[in-house]
């Protein structure tokens, strides 16, 4: 499986970022893959390139390039409970300094990059994300919706100004969207009116408590990892992927 290393010219500068992508020299569906607030780490490539093995173009960027190439933090192969707290201490400030307007440039920046790469082909792309990655998948759809035909997040944070700027911001996708929530994340109360706000905004939509999950439970280096949840994962945005982007 090609990987390269690349950076993306951004606003504030260059965006270090990895692509994966199926051999042969054909050219494959975009999808824009956004990390975890733990950045790009083994974990994170090897999942790229478990997508790019479905037939898809895979590009990761590094969120918080401003800080320097990823690794932005030092962490352990391991991301145990005992751990995070440092990490945490570290990671928050630039995830609050990680503001909307930047958000959107850098959608920007990663999108136009993506779609003009040789190995990705017309038509349009997907994003999906992971934890605060899923909300920053959902801010690019809403900024992009003739770009982008699929999102999906998954144990993310659906937030934006109370419900009156959620239904703002869904109200402008045209993409279908698969939310995987976890257990621990949602309760079915709190689920029911999300579902309620996609409805009032018109989203073609799946949106699912994972069983048996926790926070991060995509996440094979931390533990909160749940082996169930991730294969669950697949098979959802497997499924959406192929109903979107099959013919492009």
């Amino acid at each position: 499986m090609p990987t390269k290393t690349l950076h993306i010219p951004t606003a504030d500068g260059h965006a270090d970022a990895f692509a994966t992508f199926p051999d042969g020299g054909e050219r494959h569906p975009g999808v824009l893959m956004y990390a975890d607030g733990f950045g790009i780490r083994p974990v994170l490539r090897e999942m790229a390139r478990e997508l790019a093995g479905y037939g898809y173009y895979v590009l990761v960027p590094n969120l918080f390039y401003r800080y320097g190439p990823a690794p932005v933090l030092e962490l352990p192969e391991h991301i145990g409970e005992e751990a995070r707290p440092a990490i945490f201490a570290r990671l928050m400030p630039m995830i609050e300094a990680h503001t909307t307007e930047r958000v959107l440039s850098d959608a920007d920046a990663y999108l136009r990059f993506l779609t003009t790469q040789p190995e990705v082909s017309a038509g349009p792309v997907a994003v999906t994300g992971y934890c605060i990655g899923g909300l920053l998948a959902i801010r690019t759809a809403s900024a992009h919706p003739s770009q982008v035909a699929a999102v999906a997040g998954f144990h993310c944070p659906v937030v934006a100004d109370g419900p009156d700027g959620l239904h703002r911001l869904l109200s402008k996708i045209t993409a279908q969207v698969h939310l995987g929530h976890a257990e621990t994340d949602l309760t079915p109360e709190a689920l029911g009116e999300l579902n309620q706000t996609l409805d009032t905004a018109g989203v073609d939509y799946t949106s699912e408590i994972y069983p048996g999950t926790v926070h991060g439970f995509t996440m094979a280096d931390t533990d909160a990892f749940s082996s169930a949840g991730l294969r669950r994962h697949w098979d959802r945005l497997r499924a959406l992927l192929n109903r979107t982007l099959a013919n492009s």
